[in-house]
């Protein structure tokens, strides 16, 4: 269920029949030569739309205007908000979502850098509403590390990176038209992780960066059904646990 379609005169009884909120995250942010500048918005409603509707949702608007990285804000076509300013924005917002009678709320995003400030308006959110919940869904983390080097997808990669393989796979599946990658966009490497364990790294320009990484090329419609199958799977397995 879609909230922009709801009537005014069904709103409280439709809105009392989801089971829970869900509001996707996106940005407006360059993602190299190859890759649309909505790339997150695209992802966040996409899978925003693949959340099985017999979990009841309510789907609120992606927001498209979030806070962007220095390491990509000067290239052509990012917009960058304050990060206070979307913190406020998205208190507002899902402290009106509480305000109408949801108290689980799903922030399903696809922008890396809404990650901190997600968590930081639901831990201020669940003390103004104790009886609150929110998840948050990275949709990039739904799918095991390694999956796509064992079915044979990508070749001496994971894929993992702004703008690369593995997140421009996933917009083709959902929008074949909006990724192109040419024979004159360059491939460009990450850094090899420091280590096995978890950890943040925040630099203004990586190396093996120009606004996006990795092996572009290897960019595929095959690799982006899998990886969106298995995401989706995923998401709604953990949504159904959450509910639970």
């Amino acid at each position: 269920m879609n909230v922009m379609t709801i009537h005014g005169r069904d709103a409280g009884k439709l809105m009392a029949q989801a089971r829970f909120a869900v509001v996707p995250l996106g940005s407006i942010e360059y993602h190299g030569p190859h890759s649309p500048l909505g790339t997150d918005v695209l992802l966040a409603q996409g899978f925003a739309e693949r959340i099985d509707p017999d979990l009841q949702p309510l789907v609120y608007p992606p927001i498209p205007y979030t806070a962007c990285p220095g390491k990509t804000r000067d290239y052509p076509g990012t917009i960058s908000i304050r990060p206070s300013v979307f913190i406020e924005y998205l208190t507002d917002l899902t402290e009106g979502i509480c305000s109408s009678g949801i108290r689980r709320i799903l922030l399903l995003n696809a922008h890396d850098a809404n990650m901190g400030p997600s968590r930081t308006v639901a831990e201020a959110v669940t003390a103004q509403y104790p009886d609150a919940g929110f998840l948050l869904v990275n949709w990039w983390q739904m799918v095991e590390t390694g999956l796509m080097e064992r079915k044979g997808l990508f070749h001496g990669t994971a894929g993992r990176g702004h703008g690369g393989p593995y997140e421009m796979s996933a917009v083709k599946a959902m929008h074949p038209g909006l990724v192109e990658v040419s024979d004159s966009d360059v491939e460009l490497d990450s850094c090899p992780p420091l280590s096995p364990l978890p950890y943040v790294l925040v630099e203004g320009k990586p190396r093996g960066w120009d606004g996006y990484t990795g092996r572009i090329k290897q960019t595929s419609l095959e690799a982006g059904k899998v990886i969106v199958e298995e995401a989706s799977r995923q998401m709604n397995m953990l949504i159904r646990n959450w509910l639970k």
